[in-house]
């Protein structure tokens, strides 16, 4: 009787520490999918937080044409600097849950509805990646689709769904983050736009005012930018 309680109470602290160790283990694979940015039961709005902003880009924060294969296996060429137009990129999975709202609701509305002079272009994962079959059933006929694991890894895409905006005429990212809908992308996009307008008026007004410095005969070192220093008996 007792070596059965002794072996009932074995059992039961071994449970205990598999169960410990389970919760441990979820804990921290919820810590590394927050850190990610992915987030667990995460609240759209706050995903989109992230959109405006562009993280640093090694290369004056400028996006990169690539190559990549259509749905019928032929190349196609992705240009996006140097266009007269803006381009999202939507990074876009077939084994990503929440990239399922964004594939179905192209076929029932336009994704960028008054975002004029803007291409879309999906980009998913290679063929060694990605669910072929699915991939046909999910992609829309209307917009350019390619597959690139390089690009992927090139713009350093942290989760799926993932979006970036690129300024054609200078090739800047000017935002680019997680949304779990096309309203919201719409939303982020005009944001996105309205902050880069906004710095690039107040990058102008900085050149207006060193050309007018520079008519006037005032340059950088000219002595009139430097407050001249106190003399002795004044500090005294």
């Amino acid at each position: 009787m007792t070596a059965l309680l002794i072996i009932e109470g074995l059992a039961i602290i071994l449970l205990a520490v598999l169960v410990v160790g389970l919760l441990r283990s979820h804990a921290d694979i919820l810590r590394a999918l927050h850190q990610l940015g992915a987030g667990v039961g995460e609240h759209a709005e706050s995903a989109g937080d992230r959109f405006a902003r562009p993280r640093p880009r090694l290369v004056a924060n400028g996006a990169k044409d690539f190559v990549g294969t259509t749905l019928a296996g032929s190349t196609a060429h992705i240009g996006v600097s140097g266009t007269d137009h803006r381009t999202l990129l939507a990074f876009l999975s077939t084994g990503c849950a929440s990239c399922l709202t964004l594939w179905e609701g192209m076929r029932s509305e336009d994704p960028l509805q008054g975002m004029e002079n803007t291409r879309l272009v999906l980009v998913a994962k290679g063929p060694e990646a990605e669910s072929q079959s699915r991939l046909e059933q999910l992609a829309p006929r209307d917009y350019t689709l390619v597959q690139t694991t390089e690009a992927w890894e090139e713009y350093g895409v942290p989760v799926t769904p993932y979006f970036v905006l690129v300024e054609g005429a200078t090739g800047a990212v000017i935002g680019e983050g997680s949304a779990s809908s096309w309203g919201q992308v719409r939303s982020l996009i005009g944001q996105a736009v309205a902050d880069a307008a906004a710095r690039s008026r107040g990058g102008d007004d900085e050149m207006l005012a060193d050309r007018e410095l520079r008519k006037a005969g005032i340059g950088p070192g000219h002595e009139s930018l430097y407050p001249p220093e106190a003399s002795s008996e004044e500090e005294q």
